[in-house]
């Protein structure tokens, strides 16, 4: 689930962003001690270490998400190519079940249409039993949490709708004042604003006017965009009358069923997930856009995650199709609050370990503390608390130094949260071989995969558990005081992480050296 944020917090952030300086596109692939940002190190790794070409067979790494771009100018070296399976032939040449497979599979799609929107899981839970007269004792307590998040779900998003449509016409009066479509900053500066709501407009107003005009101006189009996807989420993801699943053509019922889905691996709506790849990935060598972590990965999508709510279902298929189809690491990121058929989820899990994979996992934005709030999936048992050895939970932080340092928005806890990654204000890839800069957890997740990603391919006697040994072991401790996102409260991150550390990739390759030759042992 990808929510918004307050508007007013979410407008605020953005006009202070584009108030500043804002940080280079390449800032999370530099180094806190030769460029004085706290960045991964990347750059600093490929020349002491000289990582490209090195001889090694490439690293499959798969992205599990809302599919990806697979002809995008800084993507399209890059994918994992299905060599066992003839193009568009219909038939399953390799036999693992999915035809055509060859860049990865849509398990949210059918033979006409795919998925695009979907509802969130507590909708779905709540329309499926609340006219369910003997319902039993677990479904009972399954449909009052579900009854609980989808009751709060509707009345912020009606409450953000309010709060966006109050702002816009704070603009728009403040525009009809100045007499021009277009004005000048002194036109703007010219408007004679009284009330509260007139002088939130006016100033709101000249913000668009410095940078970009109503035409052109970041602010607008952040608004335009936070109200499209308002309007989304009462439409699609908290509509109870809303189910696309029939598009897939699966019976929905059946936990173990396999094979359903298609092989349009971009899907309708792949923004977040090229942005994903593009972080892993996107070509070193081409002088284009953007440069990825790990230049030697090949990336198979996997596409499970709508706009809405990832179901169960999909997602324990799309863990067993990347662990049986030879990907090493797996990024995730994403997640939701409720899950009613988990277990599925984790025996996908285990599965994946059995298989030797590392999951990595995106912590979620909802400025929660996870020793404390529930957020699936889960990187550990539930009935005993215990972390898997092949699971990496991943938190964002910004290039801000201080209490600024862990983004606003993150998830955190103590043994919940293994490591930080950088998640403010990245430049990765969108469709159309297009960029942009995004915020999430989901941008600092990948970072760790593409890091896991660049060790194991270096390092291929180095198992998922050893790689995720040594990604704790090497992160860079972070010894300020810290902002708890969501209170005004500072700490140390290592009170709301396991390692209170930010994920490094030069460290972790000088460990995995070591390691490799028993210079080090892990414990």
């Amino acid at each position: 689930m990808r929510r918004v944020a307050l508007l007013a917090v979410s407008l605020m952030l953005s006009i202070s962003l584009f108030a500043q300086n804002k940080s280079n596109k390449n800032w999370f692939n530099q180094d806190p001690q030769s460029d004085g940002i706290w960045g991964l190190s990347t750059e600093k790794a490929y020349q002491e270490f000289k990582l490209e070409e090195n001889g090694k067979p490439k690293i499959v790494v798969a992205v599990i998400d809302a599919g990806t771009d697979i002809d995008h100018e800084d993507l399209k070296s890059m994918l994992w190519v299905n060599k066992n399976e003839i193009a568009d032939n219909n038939i399953d040449d390799d036999k693992n079940g999915y035809i055509d497979d060859v860049n990865g599979w849509n398990f949210i799609g059918g033979k006409e249409k795919n998925v695009g929107e979907d509802t969130y899981e507590s909708t779905r839970l709540v329309a499926m039993l609340e006219n369910k007269s003997n319902r039993t004792a677990d479904e009972e307590a399954l449909y009052q949490n579900a009854l609980k998040l989808y009751s709060a779900s509707l009345k912020e998003t009606e409450e953000q709708a309010k709060q966006l449509k109050d702002i816009l016409d704070a603009i728009q009066n403040a525009l009809k004042k100045t007499g021009k479509p277009n004005p000048s900053l002194d036109e703007v500066k010219a408007i004679e604003a009284k009330s509260k709501e007139e002088k939130l407009g006016k100033q709101i107003l000249q913000y668009v006017v410095q940078t970009g005009g109503m035409l052109n101006s970041p602010i607008m189009k952040s608004l335009k965009e936070g109200q499209e996807q308002i309007q989304n989420m009462l439409d699609y993801n908290l509509n109870k009358k809303f189910d696309p699943r029939n598009l897939v053509g699966d019976n929905y019922n059946d936990n173990k069923e396999i094979g359903y889905g298609n092989n349009r691996v971009n899907g309708p709506k792949a923004d977040h997930g090229t942005h994903v790849a593009g972080i892993i990935a996107a070509d070193r060598t081409n002088n284009k856009g953007m440069m990825g972590i790990c230049q030697m990965a090949e990336i198979m999508t996997v596409r499970c995650v709508p706009d809405g709510d990832e179901r169960d279902k999909d997602v324990a298929n799309a863990i067993r199709y990347a662990a049986d189809n030879g990907a090493k690491v797996v990024n995730m990121s994403f997640g939701k609050k409720i899950s009613p058929y988990t277990a599925i989820v984790q025996e996908a899990i285990l599965y994946a370990q059995s298989k030797d994979v590392l999951l990595i996992h995106a912590a979620g934005n909802d400025a929660a503390n996870l020793e404390s709030e529930v957020f699936y999936p889960q990187g550990y048992l539930a009935a005993t608390a215990f972390n898997f050895s092949h699971w990496i939970e991943v938190g964002a932080m910004s290039a801000k130094e201080g209490k600024g340092r862990v983004a606003s928005f993150s998830n955190y806890g103590k043994t919940h949260v293994d490591v930080f990654a950088p998640g403010v204000d990245i430049y990765s890839c969108v469709p159309g071989s297009e960029y942009k800069s995004q915020n999430g957890t989901s941008m600092a997740a990948p970072m760790v995969c593409g890091v896991a990603a660049v060790v194991r391919q270096n390092y291929p006697n180095l198992t998922a558990a050893q790689t995720k040994q040594i990604i704790l072991m090497s992160a860079i401790p972070c010894t300020e005081k810290v902002l708890i996102p969501g209170t005004k409260k500072k700490t140390k991150l290592a009170k709301i992480s396991r390692t209170g550390g930010i994920a490094n990739l030069y460290a972790a390759l000088l460990l995995a050296e070591k390691v490799s030759k028993g210079e080090v042992k892990l414990p």
